[in-house]
Formats: C-alpha cells, structure tokens, sequence
C-alpha cells in the first residue's frame, strides 16, 4: 500500500503564483514549494500508539466514534507538534485547532452514517491533524499518516481549516489509501482527486442537510481572500470556473475528455483532470436528487470499497465499475440511467 504526498493546492498554481510581481506573494508561494518538496520526500513512521495498528476499543453492538488528536506545528516544521487537543476534550481558545477538530469529526460522522464505515480503515483509524504549520503555509496534505494545514499568506489564501471540504478532502486520501490504493499518477491520479473532492463535497453537504439540488458543489470556497477573483479552488458543477485572477491565473480544470490535460506536471496533471470525473458524479448526483450521498455516494462508496479497482485505474474502467456498482445496488432503475448519462456526458464510455 502506497502513501502518496497529497496536496489540495496544485503545485502548478503555487508555481504561477511564485512567479508574481508581489513579492509577499511569491515569497510565501515559493516557501510553500519548499516545504511541500521536503514533506514529500520525508519518510512517515507510525506512532506505535496512535498508529493504524490500534485497534478501536468500542463493543461490536456500539456505534463507531472517532479517536481525534489535534496537534499545534507552532509555525515549524516537525511534525506532528505539540498535543493541543484530544478526544473529548474541551475547546481552546484557538478557533484553527477547534475547527480541524469538528472537521474531522464531520469527516468521520459521514463515512460511519451514511455508510456504516468506522475511520477511514474501517477499523477506526486514529485521526490526526497537525495546524499552523510553517510561515505562511499555503496548502493542506495528506501524508499517509495525517493531515496538516497551513495558515494562508493572507493575500492569496487564508486558513486552510475554514472550509471543511477541505479538512474531509484531505482525509479522503486516507480512505482511497486504504481501499482502492489508486496510485498518484495520470488518470488513476485524477481519480485519486476527483474521490476526495466528491467525499469532501458529501461531507460538507451532509453537515449542512443540503440536498444535491442546494449544493454548491465548491471545493474550497472561503478559502480565497477576498481580494481574489475567485470562488473556490474547484467547481463539480462547472469546472474551470473556479477563479480567473491576475495574480492566481485561472482555473484550468476540463469538464470533458475532448479536453483532457496532457502533462508531465503535477503528477500527471492529476489537479486539472479531476475535474472531469468531479462533473460526472455531480451531474449523477443532481440527475438522481436528494442527498447526494445516499445513492450517488452510495455508488462511489461501493466502487472504492468492491475490490475490483487496481491502482492504475483509467476513467473508462472506473466508470464501467460505477455502472456495475449502481446495477448491483439498484438493478436497472434510475440509478444506473443516471450513472452511465453522467460518464456519456463527459465523453468517458461506458461500455
């Protein structure tokens, strides 16, 4: 099982903005660079105490909770800082650390209700989150072991733990880790993405009791500074409509494979080409109504879960292995319609 460095800012939008003519913003996007570059080659050991070998203490017949520590970087490095709070107890005075806290707890809250999966091992994964990590930190990741985040630069981006699809993207990573493994490259890779996005979109929505239909379907709105022209990092709904800033540049996301990003960076442009299978589960989603994550997710959760991905998984594959996820579930109703619409929609076959 591989442990992939993964990012909620694209390193080619930290390299646009490096390149700017302010230079509070270059400095702070080239600093993330860095410290993005050194995390990525760091080896993650588990802590034999809060490790994925821990076993949930919790009966059978009681329901899952999650086991969450919340750690303070204090503006450095070194993960995972000082212990700042733990499960159960009480909020700081540190409204960062407060929400990375009820994030995670969000994130958790989904996967058990709408799902029945306790953490994101299914055998209650301790979740760990480290903040305020680094100067001026302009990103968020998942390292194989736990989440950190960043304050923001305060010109482009603020603090990472205010959208908290942002706090469950992160997370997700965990859950692809443990379940299909799709490996961080080209198609896989944007898979790899587009599933966090989705589960961080269901993760938002099922906090705010939205239905499909009342959904932003964002990824990262409030993140921006006001200053920005920009709602979000991402858009499901409509890709590529994110942001279009002087300083930032624009969204570069496709929403069809007539558009697909042919690039040796980024992993494979694993950031741009999410954006295809993002669309695909939103228009499946808003095909079918309701809450999002009770059929469309359902179906997604089912394919990550099934056994039938490797982690080189194509877009086609993935799609063929919703089809058969919804055929499963729902037999021949609205749901493998929506399902194989949503993937022709997008130009990714089928069959």
């Amino acid at each position: 099982m591989t442990s992939p460095f993964c990012t909620i800012v694209p390193p080619h939008l930290l390299e646009h903005l490096a390149a700017s003519a302010n230079p509070a913003v270059a400095q702070a996007a080239r600093r993330t660079l860095i410290a993005d570059a050194s995390a990525r080659t760091a080896r993650v050991l588990p802590r034999p105490s809060e490790g994925p070998s821990a076993a949930p203490s919790v009966a059978p017949a009681e329901p899952a909770a999650p086991r969450r520590t919340v750690y303070d970087a204090q503006r450095r490095t070194e993960l995972p800082g000082v212990k700042v709070r733990g499960e159960g107890g009480e909020a700081t005075g540190d409204a960062t650390v407060n929400r990375a806290y009820a994030g995670l707890g969000a994130t958790f809250t989904l996967f058990r209700d709408a799902f029945g999966r306790d953490s994101m091992d299914g055998a209650g994964l301790p979740l760990l989150a480290t903040v305020h990590y680094d100067e001026n930190y302009g990103n968020a990741f998942w390292n194989g072991e736990q989440m950190v985040f960043g304050d923001g630069d305060d010109e482009i981006f603020l603090d990472f733990t205010l959208p908290v699809d942002v706090i469950a993207h992160e997370l997700a990573h965990g859950f692809t880790q443990y379940t299909a493994n799709l490996e961080y490259f080209s198609q896989s890779g944007a898979l790899n993405e587009s599933v966090s996005d989705v589960f961080g979109a269901l993760v938002k929505q099922h906090a705010l009791g939205q239905t499909a239909e009342q959904a932003d379907w964002l990824i990262g709105e409030g993140l921006f500074h006001p200053n920005v022209e920009g709602t979000a990092l991402r858009s499901m709904k409509a890709p590529g409509t994110a942001y279009d800033d002087d300083v930032l540049g624009k969204d570069p996301q496709p929403a069809h494979m007539d558009d697909y990003v042919r690039t040796s960076r980024d992993n494979g442009g694993v950031h741009i080409n999410s954006g295809i299978p993002n669309h695909a589960f939103y228009l499946a989603a808003t095909e079918l109504g309701g809450h999002a994550w009770e059929r469309a997710g359902r179906i997604w959760y089912d394919v990550m879960t099934g056994g039938t991905l490797t982690p080189e998984t194509r877009f086609s594959e993935f799609a063929v292995a919703t089809v058969a996820a919804a055929k499963a579930r729902y037999g021949d109703a609205a749901e493998i319609q929506a399902v194989t619409k949503a993937w022709a929609a997008v130009g990714v076959p089928t069959d």
